[in-house]
């Protein structure tokens, strides 16, 4: 008895000393944890905690968390997800039959707790076409699931297994062909909290970055098809962040005030591409590469493997919108990969100030740029049609600049939203986008100095676009048809050919 003496208060001293460094660096856990629970976040202790009760597991569906886990004893946590073959929206106008668990893109977030015995239930809707299973990355055991849960439409599988190591796992489908499972959508993230909990933030979400393989290239309207070639070249169309183009903008942003702390579950369902995860405007204060335990600091941007996940936290000091995106940057603003946070509250202008001056710097000289890479050309039928079909191209071609809500930036591009420059001269309007613009002009008063690209967009897409600008945001309501803007392209000095509708 006394040879034990030492051990146990040298376990107590040292859990003392953990929950004084806690409380000195302001983490407040979920649970205050005893030395017991504090030093044994082991596997072998989790295999050999006594499981007490049930319950069934709360899901949800992305950007949301489940809430934290309170309870500080292991219990059985029963699980029911269904496996969804069903047509869900990818951008607008484009829609693609997505292998789901849950019903959506990404599947169900799933939250237990280290020791936890998880009773998993997979079902297969009846109205499904393909057999399916799952492998969770947070199992201990052969195909983390998979070899167990292979579900024939209109049956139902079950197993179990210990929640034996903290972190935070990709689940995914494992039938074959693999690739396309994970492809169609089939992906999502479980989260096995440590013993001791998890320090206490604002807000919790759930954020995970997946690829869509189309037979058609970005922006072609109507059901897509899934390309296997463009999947094994690794060329994905899309790149977006939960299951579509703009999951995570506008009215489905991301929210907060200032002050508030935030973590964000990032994850990665590839199936192919390595995501590099970050926040425009924001450094992440902690990250846990890889979902695990291990932590760093001050970290910009992380790096997200396909099956895997990471954590990051931190703490937002200036209201504005905060830009999410995979940093291979194309990635983001060609094909989807960018989401929102918006934080509303008061300016400190000593974190940041916003302009403080305008000049003119224009040293390479205002040369137009031709910009390649037209939409498939999509005929409108009619004004509504044309309106409709505008906004696509608005989206993926004018929004960086003017906004989604057509207000600009101020100093650098001009409004289209009630843009008397537009309005005035519906001719001069069609001539600026098949031509391009350079120098200073003035737009509700304000003058801008800067370059339009000519985009290479042929008749159809212009007169869409255009139409649909003229449509909103109480601009003069005109419609341009492709035959005018032909005329326009026609009547410039020098001017090229028309552009082939392809």
């Amino acid at each position: 008895m006394s040879a034990s003496l030492p051990i146990d208060r040298a376990r107590l001293v040292f859990a003392a000393l953990i929950a004084a460094w806690l409380l000195a660096t302001g983490c407040e856990r979920h649970v205050v944890s005893s030395s017991v629970s504090l030093l044994e976040e082991t596997p072998e202790a989790a295999a050999q905690e006594t499981v007490r009760g049930q319950e069934e597991a709360k899901l949800t569906y992305a950007p949301d968390v489940p809430p934290p886990i309170a309870r500080r004893h292991a219990t059985r946590v029963v699980v029911h997800l269904e496996v969804r073959e069903i047509e869900l929206r990818l951008a607008d106008g484009v829609k693609y039959m997505f292998w789901t668990f849950g019903g959506r893109v990404p599947g169900k977030f799933i939250r237990v707790r280290q020791g936890d015995l998880v009773e998993f239930h997979l079902q297969n809707h009846p109205d499904n076409k393909m057999p399916h299973n799952i492998d969770l990355h947070a199992v201990n055991g052969p195909g983390g699931g998979a070899v167990s849960s292979f579900t024939a439409p209109g049956h139902e599988s079950m197993f179990s297994f210990r929640a034996l190591n903290p972190g935070l796992y990709v689940y995914h489908c494992a039938t074959a062909p693999v690739g396309m499972h994970i492809g169609n959508g089939m992906y999502g993230l479980i989260l096995v909290e440590p013993k001791a909990g998890l320090p206490k933030v604002d807000h919790e979400f759930y954020v995970m970055q997946g690829e869509v393989y189309t037979k058609g290239e970005f922006g072609a309207a109507g059901l897509q098809p899934f390309s296997m070639e463009k999947a094994l070249r690794e060329q994905p169309d899309y790149i977006v962040f939960n299951g579509a183009v703009d999951a995570l903008q506008d009215r489905n942003a991301l929210r907060a005030k200032v002050g508030d702390t935030l973590r964000v579950y990032a994850g990665n369902g590839g199936p192919n591409l390595t995501s590099s995860f970050h926040a425009i405007g924001e450094i992440f204060d902690r990250v846990y590469p890889e979902g695990g335990t291990s932590m760093l600091k001050n970290i910009q941007t992380t790096s997200i493997p396909p099956g895997g996940a990471a954590v990051a936290e931190f703490q937002v000091q200036a209201p504005g919108t905060y830009i999410f995106v995979d940093h291979a940057i194309f990635r983001a603003f060609n094909k989807g990969a960018l989401g929102q946070l918006k934080v509303e509250g008061a300016e400190n202008k000593d974190i940041y100030s916003g302009k403080i001056s305008d000049a003119i710097y224009r040293p390479e000289g205002g040369n137009v740029q031709s910009l390649a890479g037209a939409a498939p050309v999509i005929r409108a039928k009619n004004k509504a049609e044309r309106i409709e079909f505008g906004k696509r191209v608005f989206d993926r071609t004018c929004a960086a600049c003017h906004q989604l809500t057509g207000i600009g930036i101020p100093g650098a591009f001009p409004p289209v939203a009630g843009s008397d420059f537009l309005n005035a001269d519906k001719q001069r309007a069609m001539g600026v986008v098949v031509g391009g613009l350079t120098g200073e002009v003035t737009v509700n008063g304000n003058k801008f100095n800067g370059v339009m690209p000519a985009w290479d967009l042929n008749e159809e897409d212009i007169a869409d676009v255009l139409t649909y600008v003229y449509n909103s945001w109480g601009n003069a309501g005109h419609e341009v048809t492709p035959d005018e803007v032909a005329k326009a392209r026609s009547n410039r000095p020098g001017a090229a050919p028309a552009k082939p509708e392809e």
